[in-house]
């Protein structure tokens, strides 16, 4: 008799949380939402995460609040969002280093990226381009290759970092190519424009934000986009593979996610109030002049966009003999 009472109290309490956590989703949200952006104010991921989330505001009526909290190549602000209660009420975005190179680049991680979140979706691509200082000779993708063969470790290309996409893009360049450039590395990109512009570092595999004064300017020749697509942004460049590189995706991307444990419901509310706003031709806009292709595949895909893109930067990272930080 005891057993039976423990049993129906037990499932009665069951059941009493699922109606409150459907009462919850229901009401979600109905106070402001906190975002976790693991990288400094002003940086081209925190420009393009505020575009969206203004207009998801808009359909959801609440306000999205970015909580920037940048340090150890995102990994930060990363780990402080895998801790907090799966309400909805904290959110991530996040990016290509702390979902996925990361777990290569680092010796540990305070977090496990595949299993302490939940995923809503991908909602922009940002490929990298490749240009050179218009002072060097090549004009093409495969002219350039040929240049580098032919001066090994003759040719520095910058970054903003061990680790950056930017870093990873020339990585894996080199390993598809078959050449040897040289990797250096600044703190910002503030600090690499000089040098590109000098001659002294003349490659880069940049974010369009990061490059587009020196496009303008035509201190820089954009060789190719690193994407299986020509960029909105820059119609016409090719892309890698129309340049004659096969194989040669590269970039950041960024995703929206909570932490584990977080009701379904909640993730289908966010995941539609993003559709929406990537269906918007302003926020397209906006995107698209900031380099970022806008894209919603949604939450499983994302799952298995990360694993996916594990193992990818793992094998560039660990084929470059990067040690692990």
């Amino acid at each position: 008799m005891m057993r039976t009472r423990l049993l129906l109290a037990a499932a009665f309490l069951c059941a009493a949380t699922t109606v409150d956590a459907h009462a919850q989703s229901d009401n979600y949200p109905n106070r402001p939402v906190t975002v976790i952006m693991p990288f400094a104010g002003g940086s081209a991921s925190d420009v393009i995460t505020r575009i969206l989330l203004d207009r998801m505001s808009k359909t959801l009526g609440q306000p999205f609040v970015v909580d920037n909290r940048p340090g150890a190549g995102g990994n930060t602000g990363t780990a402080a969002a895998a801790k907090v209660t799966p309400d909805g009420y904290t959110l991530l975005v996040s990016s290509s280093g702390p979902l996925a190179a990361n777990k290569t680049l680092f010796k540990s991680l305070p977090y496990e990226p595949e299993k302490d979140f939940t995923p809503v979706s991908l909602f922009a691509v940002m490929p990298n381009i490749v240009v050179v200082n218009s002072k060097l000779p090549p004009k093409t993708l495969s002219e350039f290759i040929g240049y580098a063969k032919a001066h090994p470790k003759q040719l520095n290309y910058g970054s903003v970092g061990v680790g950056s996409s930017q870093h990873l893009a020339g990585a894996f360049f080199d390993q598809l190519a078959g050449v040897e450039l040289v990797h250096v590395p600044y703190r910002n990109i503030a600090q690499y424009t000089p040098d590109f512009i000098a001659g002294q570092v003349p490659i880069g595999f940049q974010l369009l934000p990061n490059v587009s004064a020196l496009l303008q300017s035509g201190d820089a020749r954009p060789l190719a986009v690193t994407s299986d697509k020509r960029m909105t942004a820059l119609p016409d460049v090719p892309t890698a593979e129309e340049a004659g590189l096969k194989g040669y995706q590269t970039g950041a991307w960024f995703a929206l996610l909570g932490p584990a444990g977080m009701p379904k419901p909640i993730v289908d509310k966010l995941y539609a109030a993003m559709s929406e706003a990537l269906k918007d031709p302003e926020v397209r806009k906006r995107l698209t002049e900031q380099g970022a292709e806008p894209s919603s595949p949604g939450p499983e895909h994302l799952k298995k966009f990360i694993a996916s893109e594990t193992i990818k930067q793992r094998d560039i990272i660990k084929n470059a003999g990067v040690e692990p930080m």
